[in-house]
């Protein structure tokens, strides 16, 4: 979905640290779960505070999405709050920047989660992260813009149709050769449309980083 994009700059850090520095993982999986939370808040008029806990925020944003009230529900948004709460509580402990550490501090906290553990706490993140997201896209679904309801014309999509020609190359039939950007625009339109979209926004997000 478009509108998370900005996210990859987290889950670009989650996954660099996740070996060499879990500390920093952790930190980023709190702000990628908070960011969320906001995002979804934000969208749906619900108030919160800057220095709202995570767990807080999450909760916030459960409830904001509307789904109807019943005892199962109630209980999946507390089992999803108490998650960020714990990553939150991970990150307080161990972070090297949420506290001042001796040296053999910070050094231990390189070692303090063994590979079963990391990978549980990374993937309880990734579970709430994508069940937020996708619970909030099936419910609130971004409204199309004038140009993603306007026909796309394969010649005025240079930049594009290189991109995947130079990734997938040519695919050759019988005596016949066509490029991948010619085939994806033929046989799928739609498809070819949203790529088209999803690559013209994360150029623009580049271009905005970059200046």
């Amino acid at each position: 979905h478009s509108r998370w994009q900005p996210l990859v700059e987290y889950v670009q850090r989650i996954e660099a640290y996740l070996k060499t520095d879990f500390t920093i993982s952790i930190e980023n999986s709190k702000s990628l779960l908070e960011s969320i939370a906001k995002e979804i808040c934000s969208n749906q008029g619900q108030t919160y505070e800057s220095d709202d806990s995570v767990s807080k925020l999450l909760r916030l944003a459960f409830a904001s999405i509307g789904i109807q009230s019943s005892e199962s529900v109630t209980q999946i948004g507390s089992a999803l709050a108490t998650i960020g709460q714990n990553i939150g509580e991970i990150r307080n402990d161990v972070g090297p920047i949420s506290h001042g550490r001796r040296m053999d501090e910070l050094e231990n906290n390189k070692e303090h989660f063994d590979e079963l553990t990391r990978e549980f706490l990374i993937n309880s993140v990734e579970t709430v992260a994508c069940f937020l997201i996708q619970l909030f896209e099936w419910k609130y679904p971004l409204r199309e813009s004038i140009e993603e309801k306007e026909e796309i014309v394969y010649e005025n999509c240079d930049d594009f149709n290189n991109y995947l020609d130079e990734t997938f190359g040519e695919f050759t039939i019988l005596e016949y050769s066509y490029t991948a950007s010619e085939i994806l625009y033929n046989v799928d339109r739609q498809a070819y449309k949203t790529s088209f979209l999803e690559f013209n926004n994360l150029a623009e997000n580049e271009n905005e980083q970059t200046d």
